[in-house]
């Protein structure tokens, strides 16, 4: 099979970039040929669908994709393929989607969010996310994580909690404040670590954080780190730590999560949405369960999200757009793998295991091109 792989390419930091070069190097690696590609429109991205007529072209992305994911491919008579989150909906593209031969989600989540917003989901199947484990592994090089627990201020006897993400408030940082307020009632030698990238929304956010931080009395004890990170460091960052946390409020997948077990480290998460999918309660890390849902009544849509103008579009019924998790369930689990040494150990041990075997990206990028080939008759 002669694949086009559309996402941001060469591949950036982001998720969604690595997601698809993943994807790329995947189907090479089962033995298909494949053509990597940004999926913005260009005189490259013209010539490889008009003149190289492959089978089919992957993209990655989300609604906001249709029309250089979907649309282009159609105009040059190439079948699109997308592997698509969801953003929270769908916007006005459920026709678009419903013409499609087969697509696919991040997780069944996502799958059950177009379903939710009217799209046909008997040709959408969930296709987790493959990470390589190859690369995120445990290290085992304490001179490093020495080294990294020194810059972001750790004391040896503490132990380090890290959350990572574009923002840290939609990967849960919040409610894991209020919860590790609760915590250090009882038991004091910890450090959390936030690490986001450069955005004026993340600056906004952490403005927010810091004086959460300092009205729950906690703020030298949070660590707010802000700038890009390459891969490799980013490995050593995760060995360095001792619990991952991302309870987040909107997650169809949770590539980092993923990346830190296969580190081989616990992780504290929420028991919905793509954690749900990935992390085996009580046994690769916790869930806590969710306490409050966020629903919007309706949304101003734009041109660019399907729409024929801009205008406030009313749901036919509440639509949940974030969640909150637990604080008391993110206190209990976070206390207690703080406490318990061997339980630190052995979910993550267990934690990458369950990767190595269930999300690496060879795994999960054959077992795409095999669903491909059966569903449109390719060789």
């Amino acid at each position: 099979m002669k694949c086009l792989v559309l996402y941001a390419y060469p591949p950036e930091s982001d998720g969604q970039s690595l997601q698809g070069h993943l994807l790329y190097k995947g189907i090479l690696k089962s033995g298909n040929t494949a053509i990597p590609c940004h999926f913005k429109n260009s005189i490259q991205k013209i010539f490889y669908l008009r003149h190289l007529k492959p089978d089919v072209s992957f993209g990655v992305g989300f609604w906001g994709n249709v029309p250089e994911i979907i649309r282009e491919p159609l105009k040059y008579g190439v079948r699109p393929v997308p592997w698509f989150n969801s953003d929270g909906w769908i916007a006005n593209y459920q026709d678009e989607f419903n013409k499609l031969d087969l697509m696919f989600t991040t997780s069944e989540w996502v799958r059950q969010i177009y379903k939710r917003d009217g799209a046909d989901v008997s040709k959408i199947i969930p296709i987790h996310i493959g990470i390589d484990t190859n690369r995120f592994k445990p290290t085992n090089n304490l001179e490093f994580d020495k080294v990294i627990r020194e810059m972001l201020g750790l004391k040896d006897n503490e132990k380090m909690i890290l959350t990572i993400g574009g923002d840290t408030t939609s990967k849960g940082s919040q409610e894991m404040m209020k919860a590790l307020a609760e915590v250090d009632k009882e038991f004091k030698n910890w450090r959390y670590i936030c690490k986001s990238w450069s955005s004026s929304c993340s600056r906004n956010w952490r403005k927010i954080e810091i004086k959460l931080a300092k009205d729950l009395g906690i703020k030298d004890k949070i660590v707010f780190l802000e700038e890009g990170l390459n891969q490799e460091f980013m490995v050593h960052l995760l060995n360095a730590t001792d619990i991952y946390a991302a309870p987040s409020r909107l997650e169809g997948f949770g590539m980092v999560q993923v990346e830190a077990m296969s580190c081989g480290k616990p992780v504290i998460s929420i028991n919905k949405m793509g954690p749900s999918e990935t992390i085996i309660h009580k046994k690769t890390g916790f869930l806590a369960n969710v306490a409050e849902e966020m629903q919007l009544d309706g949304e101003w849509v734009r041109r660019s999200m399907g729409f024929k103008k801009r205008e406030f579009v009313k749901f036919k019924e509440p639509t949940t757009f974030a969640y909150r998790a637990d604080i008391d369930d993110l206190r209990e689990y976070t206390l207690k793998l703080l406490t318990d040494e061997k339980l630190r150990e052995k979910m993550g041990k267990d934690a990458r295991e369950h990767v190595v075997k269930n999300l690496d990206y060879r795994y999960t990028s054959k077992k795409m091109v095999d669903i491909t080939k059966e569903r449109l008759n390719l060789e």
